[in-house]
């Protein structure tokens, strides 16, 4: 290449000088291009980063608005879409009542009615004859104040006289019966009525008592009901497999509140309650304990760091995940993403197996097996496939980064492998909605008297809505939660056990402590181990170590310490609900 310093021609360096403006001019536009080519890539990728956070965004306000605002229900299918022809409702007849106590009642003819009114002669009475008709009423409630008079006796030697013995109470000198605390239970607890407003509608019908009286005696209530309570948890702890979910509850002690969590674990005949102030994963560690079952959850973290295996040993529990909540994900994400129709489907598709399958938890023996091998062939042989593709369907996906499509993927895809348990444990099913539904009426009562005022109140609602859930789980009466209990408790001091009524019925004769439910789907009673057996003991494993937590009850006859701690008040506390 020819220098220009070296240049000794004019001509030529004038060829030359106009050969590099040439070239300059040229770089120059390319350089023109290139500034602008950026720009307009730069401005393309932010507009593109844009329109993703806005789509993101407007996915978060739907997604808000249905919960808010929308059905909740998640049934799918399509529509008519011309409204059939309505049909006109028939009736379905008078339902029958073979509960309601009957009362026949005659009603005669006026004196003044009884003549003949084609003849006008007087009207005799026909024998026999009546037409009838039924009509279903009401009768208020009533409140009676009882005067009871103890009779005395004495003996013509001059020895002591004797006294027929006080109706049970449950607060020494009380004015109260044990019907009326249950009453006040099961109007609370079953029927979400607070304490204010059961005062409001007492005082309407002649009862002056105030809310913190009745709070009183459903504490003493409590206090008889805590061995029953405490059966509970070695029932469901007994059980090859357990459900577990939590809730919020509210600890109104001071100021607004404190948000505690209502944690409930579920065998298919037992529920049990346990409120507690964390919802962190230690605490799961404390509510699971060293349970050796499969536990069915949703996908919360902290049940997974409960029971990952450590430096101890394997994981004591196996934890299945629940289907509903993979489905409900994708559901929500359908609007934005039509890809969700077909994996919708094919979970459709392990419902509508699971539909035909027999159940196992009230069967026993070898029926019980049987049904339990016939539920893992079906689902190996028909379940196990269906499973296959929606993974290969979910592998197969592209889904934009933060949409509610790709956290529904990266969510089934991280629990996968505790989604696949029910096709090789036949017990579990394919969700947790057993438990949910345990739980409502809690959130309900949640939503009325707005949590507890105590800590003694959060233990005593755990106590009352373990008894009435598992009562009306079992097909028995919550009513009768209490008599045989605490009628035994009074007519024995000393005694701290009841095999035969631990707490909600009697259990039927012929029937030993803790058999399982008959073949014919008859529900079993509650029961107590024997005298010799402490439920206390049994309940021990619930502990996340060997000694006892704090606050916990020792055992007078020195076989240790209860695990559970104790839920009642000293004799003389006036506490608050």
């Amino acid at each position: 290449m020819t220098r220009v310093e070296q240049l000794r021609d004019l001509e030529t360096a004038r060829q030359v000088a106009t050969l590099l403006e040439a070239e300059n001019a040229r770089l120059h536009q390319r350089l023109e291009a290139l500034v602008a080519e950026n720009a307009r890539l730069k401005g393309e990728d932010a507009q593109a980063r844009l329109q993703l956070e806005l789509e993101q965004l407007k996915e978060q306000v739907a997604l808000l608005q249905k919960r808010l605002f929308g059905a909740s229900s998640e049934k799918r299918g399509d529509r008519p879409s011309k409204p059939a022809r309505s049909q006109p409702q028939r009736g379905h007849g008078p339902t029958a009542q073979p509960e309601l106590k009957v009362q026949e009642v005659l009603l005669p003819l006026d004196e003044a009615d009884r003549v003949c009114g084609l003849c006008g002669r007087g009207l005799q009475e026909w024998a026999g004859q009546t037409e009838d008709c039924e009509e279903i009423t009401v009768v208020e409630r009533s409140f009676l104040l009882r005067r009871v008079r103890r009779q005395k006796y004495r003996c013509g030697q001059g020895c002591a006289p004797v006294t027929a013995p006080a109706p049970p109470r449950l607060i020494p000198g009380g004015r109260y019966s044990v019907d009326f605390a249950v009453h006040v239970a099961l109007m609370k607890y079953g029927f979400h009525l607070p304490l204010a407003r059961q005062e409001r509608l007492y005082g309407r019908e002649g009862l002056a008592v105030e809310a913190q009286t009745l709070w009183d005696q459903l504490d003493a209530l409590a206090g008889h009901l805590q061995k029953s309570y405490e059966a509970l948890l070695a029932e469901v702890f007994s059980s090859p497999l357990i459900h577990a979910d939590e809730t919020y509850w509210l600890l109104l002690d001071k100021g607004p509140g404190t948000k505690w969590y209502a944690w409930t674990v579920a065998s298919p005949d037992t529920v049990f309650h346990r409120i507690l102030p964390s919802r962190s994963a230690a605490t799961a560690r404390t509510v699971l304990g060293d349970y050796a079952g499969v536990v069915l959850v949703d996908g919360y973290a902290a049940y997974q760091t409960a029971t990952k295996s450590g430096a101890d040993g394997p994981a004591p529990a196996t934890l299945a995940f629940c289907w509903a909540h993979v489905r409900r994900k994708f559901f929500e994400a359908q609007p934005f993403a039509p890809a969700c129709e077909e994996v919708l489907e094919l979970i459709g598709e392990l419902y509508a197996i699971e539909a035909d399958l027999p159940g196992w938890s009230a069967l026993t023996g070898e029926v019980r097996q049987a049904a339990l091998a016939h539920r893992l062939a079906v689902r190996q042989q028909h379940s196990a496939p269906v499973v296959e593709r929606i993974r290969q369907w979910a592998l197969a996906q592209r889904a934009t980064p933060g949409s509610a499509f790709r956290k529904a993927l990266e969510y089934m895809l991280k629990l996968w492998e505790g989604l696949n348990v029910f096709l090789r444990t036949p017990e579990v099913p394919l969700d947790n909605n057993h438990v949910e539904r345990q739980m409502r009426d809690m959130v309900v009562g949640r939503k009325n008297h707005y949590g507890s005022k105590s800590q003694r109140g959060t233990e005593v609602a755990a106590l009352f809505y373990s008894l009435i859930e598992t009562a009306r789980l079992r097909g028995e009466d919550p009513r009768l939660l209490s008599e045989a209990r605490c009628a035994r408790r009074h007519r024995e001091p000393g005694h701290r056990y009841a095999p035969e009524a631990a707490g909600l019925t009697p259990a039927p004769a012929g029937i030993p402590a803790g058999s399982p439910p008959n073949q014919d789907g008859a529900r079993r009673a509650f029961t107590l181990p024997p005298p010799s057996t402490c439920v206390c003991s049994t309940a021990r494993r619930v502990s996340t170590s060997g000694a006892p937590p704090p606050g916990a009850r020792s055992r007078a006859d020195g076989r240790g310490a209860c695990s559970v701690p104790c839920l009642r008040r000293q004799r003389g506390f006036r506490g608050t609900r």
